[in-house]
């Protein structure tokens, strides 16, 4: 007789206590799934948070931007006056200066880019449409139209006085004169427009 214990004597062995070796059938992954579940839903979890910590931040930013504005808006405003007497200054001294009018026109000039740079500074920010830029209705105001052919309609054509924007909020709008309904631009009329506006300006200048 061999002294191998017979398989069938195992098997038999194991009934008794109660056990069966039986491996586990193929394509039971219930444990597997429910890992890959709970790791989906942590991550979704975690997803929504940063969403939630990004949207909190920025309602933060924005709030404290609004309050900002609120606060130096007023005073802004009053500085505004300042800031177009400038214009006017700086487009009232002639062409050419000499002696003691050049120096003032550099001072007028001086103060007027430092002013613009404490603005800026501070978010407020001017807002000067140039010949052919799109009105805007929110940071634009039309102050008449009339037919233009070197601009489409529409479009503007001139800025009579800067407006300004603080913190993305019109302070004041630009006026403007902009192109009225079937303006349409002719090829040479670029040019003569920039030459006109450029006699303007000079003719301007040279006024006292």
């Amino acid at each position: 007789m061999s002294d191998t214990p017979r398989d069938d004597d195992t098997l038999t062995g194991l009934e008794e206590d109660g056990e069966t070796a039986l491996p586990p059938a193929d394509g039971d992954l219930a444990p597997l799934d429910q890992v890959i579940a709970e790791r989906d839903a942590w991550r979704d979890r975690a997803l929504r948070a940063a969403a939630e910590a990004e949207n909190v931040r920025k309602r933060t930013e924005t709030q404290m931007n609004d309050a900002r504005a609120y606060a130096i808006q007023r005073f802004a405003r009053d500085l505004l006056g300042v800031a177009d007497n400038l214009e006017r200054a700086l487009q009232a001294a002639p062409a050419e200066s000499e002696g003691p009018a050049a120096g003032l026109v550099t001072g007028l000039e001086m103060t007027r880019k430092a002013l613009l740079t404490a603005f800026e500074g501070n978010g407020l920010t001017r807002v000067a449409p140039e010949a052919g830029t799109a009105f805007d209705p929110h940071q634009h105001q039309a102050m008449m139209e009339q037919p233009s052919e070197t601009v489409a309609a529409g479009q503007v054509i001139q800025t009579l006085q800067p407006g300004y924007v603080l913190f993305g909020r019109t302070v004041r709008p630009a006026m403007v004169v902009v192109a009225a309904k079937g303006s349409v631009p002719t090829p040479d009329a670029g040019t003569r427009g920039a030459a006109n506006a450029a006699y303007a300006a000079a003719g301007a200048r040279t006024k006292r």
